[in-house]
């Protein structure tokens, strides 16, 4: 059976990307057909590029509104055949429609249900945790509300600051994420092997 194909959605640096990418090309049961980013100039597509991935920018100021935005991502997406899409680190609530066409999950940095949203790390510290960590799960139509698919710990070290325990919180995502991705492929390909 040929890999599972997957698309990875980003906004930023893209190192969840690159290694998603790294370990696809590298023998897992899963390849990236694509690299999807919401504006222009951002890193994850010259990390995309120099790996030999295809990338497409939609970006959304460029469209006259949200939904039509969408429209544009979903064609985009759907043009790809995903098995599964993979958000790592994209900064987009998406909604109940696009949820509905396609199997998404996304990478969080803390251990969900603790600090959702796009301040997690900064949060943990103001609550004064004493440890942290990253969370892959399914994307449900709320934020970072769906249901848990991996999680691991990250210790706050006294006088961590939100770049420096981010930055360490990443290095563990960059293992997890491909670990899941890897791991919902091989469970793919029993079940399809199964039923077949």
């Amino acid at each position: 059976m040929r890999a599972a194909s997957i698309v990875v959605l980003a906004s930023g640096d893209g190192s969840l990307a690159e290694a998603l990418i790294r370990v696809g090309q590298d023998g897992a049961p899963y390849s990236v057909a694509a690299l999807v980013t919401d504006r222009g100039g951002v890193n994850a597509l010259s990390r995309a590029a120099r790996l030999a991935t295809p990338t497409t920018v939609v970006d959304f100021d460029s469209f006259a509104d949200r939904d039509e935005w969408e429209r544009s991502l979903t064609s985009v997406v759907a043009s790809f055949e995903p098995w599964l899409v993979v958000s790592a680190g994209f900064m987009r609530i998406l909604s109940p429609r696009f949820l509905a066409r396609f199997k998404i999950i996304n990478s969080h940095p803390s251990l969900l249900p603790l600090f959702p949203g796009s301040h997690a790390v900064a949060d943990a510290l103001a609550a004064g945790a004493t440890e942290t960590g990253c969370t892959v799960h399914w994307v449900d139509s709320g934020v970072d509300s769906g249901p848990v698919i991996a999680q691991r710990k990250v210790p706050i070290s006294v006088g961590d600051e939100v770049m420096t325990l981010h930055e360490r919180i990443k290095e563990v995502e960059r293992i997890l994420l491909p670990e899941v991705v890897t791991e919902l492929a091989r469970s793919r390909i029993k079940t399809s092997g199964k039923s077949g």
